[in-house]
């Protein structure tokens, strides 16, 4: 074979050229395409809560964390038990809607095995009332209603006592009942209900126990308005991000956190929803 014939065989600097793009262009494909395969085959992290202003700072972090690849759904229940079944069940991944009293009084009574892995916020509750200005002004016989699971049962209690309505058993803590009552000058008729329902109960009685995020929710009165406010120092009572055992070390649910509790955006929504009536934990 001729010299001419075999130099026409080798290829030209742009045909170089454009095999080396075109190699190079199939890899890039070919490694979109398997992020975007990993990325369909990574999971949603389901994170239950109770219906709360709080919902809008959690979906902004679910914002926030999609656009750095993790997928999150927001999931409301309207009461206090069906999270933690939800979790047991693995119907969702986390919740975030109690303290660290709540969920070890959950687990004894439900048999959870869960785990608390990181603090989120911590919410004020307070005696508020339509029908009174001051304590003082209660009528004999008044009818004051308190959350009736036994934590923040308790808690009103000791909220009670601070006021001058009660006094308790020496030395009894948020796991107080009204058998722990030794004192009652004015006779207050304590009723018990669910807490995510007391704000709605201040039409019908003279004194309730409020969360000032149920109370926003309800409509019924200022949140602000309390009567008196327990503080926000005490971070057993902050709120947790709780999980099954198995997922503590859950990537997914640390880039969350790690985002909710520093992203300012977040921190705006919080502040817009609560103002005052909150403080962080972390």
């Amino acid at each position: 074979m001729s010299r001419a014939v075999r130099a026409v065989w080798r290829p030209s600097f742009f045909q170089r050229v454009f095999q080396r793009s075109a190699l190079l262009t199939a890899l890039a494909l070919s490694l979109s395409a398997a992020m975007a395969t990993a990325h369909a085959d990574t999971p949603t992290l389901k994170i239950g809560i109770a219906t709360t202003p709080q919902t809008p700072a959690l979906q902004e972090a679910a914002r926030e964390a999609k656009a750095q690849g993790v997928d999150v759904k927001i999931i409301e229940f309207t009461d206090w038990n069906t999270p933690n079944a939800a979790l047991a069940n693995k119907d969702i991944d986390v919740n975030y809607f109690q303290h660290t009293p709540f969920l070890e009084n959950a687990e004894k009574q439900g048999g959870y095995k869960f785990v608390a892995i990181a603090p989120g916020t911590i919410m004020k509750i307070g005696l508020y009332s339509k029908k009174v200005k001051r304590f003082e002004d209660l009528k004999d016989g008044a009818t004051v209603a308190i959350a009736n699971d036994p934590v923040n049962g308790g808690r009103g209690l000791l909220l009670l006592q601070r006021a001058g309505l009660i006094q308790l058993k020496p030395g009894v803590d948020y796991r107080a009942t009204t058998l722990d009552i030794i004192f009652n000058p004015k006779h207050i008729k304590i009723v018990q209900l669910e807490a995510s329902q007391l704000a709605r109960s201040l039409d019908d009685v003279d004194l309730a126990q409020g969360y000032p995020s149920f109370i926003k929710l309800a409509g019924t009165i200022d949140p602000n308005s309390a009567l008196l406010f327990d503080g926000v120092e005490n971070k057993a009572f902050a709120l947790q991000f709780v999980v099954r055992p198995e997922s503590v070390n859950d990537p997914r649910i640390r880039k969350f956190i790690d985002i909710y509790q520093h992203s300012p955006a977040v921190r705006k929504e919080l502040d817009k929803a609560f103002g005052s009536l909150y403080a962080v934990a972390w």
